[in-house]
């Protein structure tokens, strides 16, 4: 082999050696981004007419001190409830309350009155599996029915529209869901509306969730 060849080869041997040793980039996929809980309850934009926002609504501690310096039984029961799923790993909450006058502001979740009103909650979790285990053991005291405990009313999974984790509950005057998609958990209360209000409250909230 003359000289050149032999130098040819053994610069194509080097940069193959360098090219060998050469670390392969790894792509990291981005996290991925949730909104804000205050971006996942009812947004005023969807406000059914005739109603108004309640003072509180937002930041789940800016609701919780309404609600007790108006109702202090109320305030301080609704607290432990937060606390609850606090414990369980809930980083952070947003409360929606809207109605159209009367003591909607500031009554318990689901007492029926003459008075319309749509509440929505919702709570971000670190993961999927403390969401998941959240909603499973109650949110803000409703607790999901056993399947077979399911009674005229009552649903649960995924014909509510709101996947495996998920149920609903339907009389005349008070309509609920309760739901876990992603790391969020979610309860609407809607109390003297049309079904085709709840809905679509529920529809809108479901659908920027990730």
């Amino acid at each position: 082999m003359s000289r050149f060849l032999a130098s040819v080869a053994l610069t194509a041997l080097l940069v193959a050696c360098q090219s060998a040793s050469k670390p392969v980039a790894t792509v990291t996929p981005s996290p991925v981004k949730h909104p804000a809980v205050t971006d996942v309850v009812l947004q005023t934009s969807e406000i059914p007419r005739g109603l108004g926002a309640c003072p509180g609504s937002g930041p789940m501690a800016g609701y919780l001190a309404k609600l007790r310096a108006a109702d202090s039984a109320l305030g301080l029961a609704m607290t432990l409830r937060w606390q609850q799923l606090q414990a369980k790993g809930a980083l952070d909450a947003a409360m929606n309350v809207v109605g159209d006058g009367g003591t909607v502001c500031t009554s318990e979740l689901g007492v029926t009155t003459d008075n319309k009103s749509v509440a929505s909650f919702a709570a971000a979790f670190a993961d999927q599996g403390q969401a998941e285990r959240a909603w499973g053991s109650g949110v803000l005291g409703f607790v999901p029915p056993a399947p077979d405990q399911l009674e005229p009313g009552l649903v649960r999974g995924t014909v509510t529209g709101l996947g495996v984790s998920s149920w609903t509950y339907s009389r005349p005057s008070v309509q609920l869901a309760c739901w876990r998609r992603s790391v969020y958990v979610v309860l609407v209360v809607v109390t003297n509306m049309e079904a085709v209000d709840f809905k679509t409250v529920t529809a809108a909230i479901d659908a920027r969730i990730n």
